[in-house]
């Protein structure tokens, strides 16, 4: 106690409004907890940790605010008493904000079952309706009274700790100003909220894996500011509706219901294999398929992955909803385009959209994992992946023997040789991810592997010709064909080979120059920006075939499940490309959210509009000839222009409404 009277009185004073503001929420998590918790969910030690985490964080924000104003002699009550009135009033007022958040975060949640976030802006488009709502449904007035009360007593409560201090006087306290800047940083440091690369941010919450666990870790200040940003993730329902039964029919929904909008379909197979095989999903960083092997690309910067893809069935236009990691990865595992945001406002990235169901989950009796080199909590990854994926085992940067080799984490060639080792441990069937980086800045290759990669060099004219940037850019993607090969080679020694499905896909592609390997519009359109290859491998279950149709990244798991003989249910917008009766009916489409542009195309033409602007345009993609208006281009324009409007809109009210049952 005399240790603690030795601290500045400032200090002293902000850590009993710290612990003032800190009590109260942690009070309402134990409200929140025993009002939702579901029937027989046990206590989460977890869960109370984190939002404790989550709430120290948001008042250690308003304290080092206090802090700062304090500096000024003028608004510090210890050097200027007659200040105090001020803060009287301000801490009040504050902490009404707060339990106003409260208490709205709690009825919003019985409400909807969603924390409070952004999306309850969009009352006031119906304020009238909206309050008659809440007067009919909640006791507002009684709320209203009781924040009053709640309020004035805590004026009481905060003028008496305050005075109770200020009587002490400030004392000059020399040689303390160590303790000030202390307590600054280690304010600081609660405000970052973790140690590691990135601060405390709502995804974390969703790494426990339960979706009530991870709603009860979240503040409401956390959820709301959160998706702030998102609040153009709203459909249009008119719009959603409009286009059902186009939808409803190219998916081949059995029940189509316009008014529920169902777009469930279920799928058994009688003829079920005796050993269910594994599956091994890559996504590949930076996969342009105009860079590639399979392209015809002169320089030849994949030899052994185009060999790979004459012994699989290779999709040679495949395409990315998007472009960007997190899209492709979300993509892939939901298989619904993601449609949210400008360019780094990203779907996993959104809390009101991280709850999904996924086909994964569908493969019973597997083992699930994930492998990352570097570190995975990055655009939410890690919270999407977690909360979706029942199960999962997560391995990223930490929980790899290799060393770092760049800001990416670990050599792709190690993380595809441990991820091989323990894979090749398995006693039961598995499906594992596995998500490279190397093919990115700043294009690391290690030095070990030197020895047996031999890098090339051309010309800056020749680079720029087929697609590079720079030697390194090239022997950077030459690098990732190497990595490929000895990942396969070293799985084929293992019991596990013979029994797998490996699948292999871009996470996006990378613009540049395609010179004479694909028509000018591919560069126009920005279409080598999504232009990935698909390959699905596996000498056991899979014949080799070239197939050239239009498919998307969304496509992957759909087939997967069909290739291994899985029921599987799905509400959202992938097809099964191993179903041959939809091959006639291909179609990708495509968002550009840095040109905000949308659009699909099909085996041969491509439609895409502005939807800031609304310019249209319909080019061809097999050659570079003029599209004629005639009333078979006219009618192609039509049905692709529509189908562009129902993916778009589609996948902007699945987003938020694929929910795990």
């Amino acid at each position: 106690m005399q240790y603690i009277k030795k601290l500045p009185v400032l200090i002293r004073w902000l850590v009993t409004v710290f612990l003032s503001f800190l009590l109260p929420m942690t009070i309402f998590r134990f409200i929140f907890f025993f009002r939702y918790n579901p029937s027989g969910k046990a206590f989460s030690g977890s869960s109370f940790l984190m939002g404790l985490r989550f709430d120290a964080k948001f008042v250690s924000m308003l304290i080092v605010l206090i802090l700062l104003l304090c500096a000024f002699k003028k608004l510090n009550p210890f050097k200027n008493p007659g200040v105090s009135k001020f803060w009287n009033i301000f801490l009040p007022f504050i902490f009404l904000i707060v339990m106003f958040f409260y208490v709205a975060d709690y009825f919003h949640y019985d409400y909807l079952h969603q924390r409070l976030n952004a999306t309850i802006l969009s009352f006031a488009g119906d304020a009238g309706i909206s309050s008659k709502m809440m007067m009919q449904s909640y006791p507002v007035f009684s709320i209203i009274f009781l924040l009053i009360v709640l309020t004035v007593a805590v004026w009481f409560i905060f003028k008496k700790i305050l005075s109770s201090f200020v009587k002490e006087g400030f004392i000059k306290q020399k040689g303390r100003v160590w303790m000030n800047v202390a307590f600054f940083i280690l304010l600081g440091l609660t405000v970052f909220g973790k140690i590691g690369q990135f601060p405390l941010r709502w995804s974390d919450a969703f790494t426990l894996s339960d979706d009530f666990k991870s709603n009860l870790a979240l503040n409401p200040f956390q959820s709301f500011f959160s998706t702030l940003r998102f609040t153009d993730s709203k459909p249009d329902m008119k719009m959603v509706k409009k286009y059902y039964a186009l939808m409803a029919a190219h998916l081949g929904v059995k029940n189509p219901d316009s008014v529920l909008l169902n777009y469930e379909r279920n799928f058994s197979f009688g003829d079920t294999t005796t050993a269910s095989p594994n599956v091994v999903v890559v996504i590949c960083e930076s996969f342009s398929m105009y860079k590639s092997s399979m392209s015809g690309n002169p320089l030849n910067t994949t030899p052994y992955f185009n060999n790979l893809c004459n012994q699989g069935r290779f999709f040679d236009r495949c395409f990315t909803p998007a472009y960007g990691t997190a899209r492709g990865v979300w993509a892939t595992v939901t298989g619904i385009p993601d449609v949210l945001g400008a360019s780094k406002e990203t779907a996993s990235r959104n809390p009101g959209a991280v709850d999904q169901h996924v086909i994964i989950n569908d493969f019973k009796g597997y083992d699930r994992f994930y492998f990352l080199g570097g570190d995975p909590t990055w655009a939410n990854i890690q919270g999407f992946l977690k909360n979706n994926i029942e199960g999962l085992q997560l391995y990223s940067q930490e929980s790899f023997k290799a060393a770092k080799v760049d800001v990416w984490g670990i050599s792709d060639k190690h993380l595809f040789l441990e991820a091989n080792q323990i894979l090749a441990n398995q006693q039961k069937p598995f499906f594992a991810i596995i998500q490279t980086a190397d093919n990115h800045r700043p294009y690391t290759i290690p030095a070990e592997d030197l020895n047996r990669f031999t890098k090339v060099s051309y010309p800056k004219d020749t680079l720029m010709k087929y697609g590079f940037e720079s030697n390194d850019e090239l022997n950077a993607f030459r690098y990732t064909d190497f990595c490929y090969q000895e990942f396969i080679e070293s799985a084929k020694k293992e019991k596990y080979f013979d029994n797998t499905i490996f699948v292999f896909v871009g996470d996006h592609g990378i613009g540049g120059p395609v010179g004479n390997l694909y028509p000018k519009s591919w560069i126009e359109q920005h279409l080598d920006d999504e232009h990935v290859p698909l390959l699905f491998y596996s000498p056991k279950y899979i014949q080799p075939k070239k197939i050239d149709d239009v498919c998307s990244q969304i496509d992957i798991l759909p087939s997967v499940a069909s290739i291994a003989k899985m029921s599987y249910s799905t509400r959202t917008l992938g097809r099964n490309l191993f179903d041959t009766t939809l091959l006639s009916d291909s179609y990708a489409f495509i968002m550009e959210h840095n040109e905000n542009t949308i659009g699909v195309v099909n085996n041969k033409y491509y439609f895409v509009k502005n939807i800031v602007s609304g310019k249209e345009d319909f080019v061809s993609i097999t050659d570079n000839e003029k599209i004629f208006s005639n009333p078979y281009t006219d009618s192609v324009r039509a049905s692709l222009k529509n189908f562009t409007n129902a993916y778009y809109n589609t996948s902007k009210y699945l987003i938020v409404n694929n929910k795990k049952k």
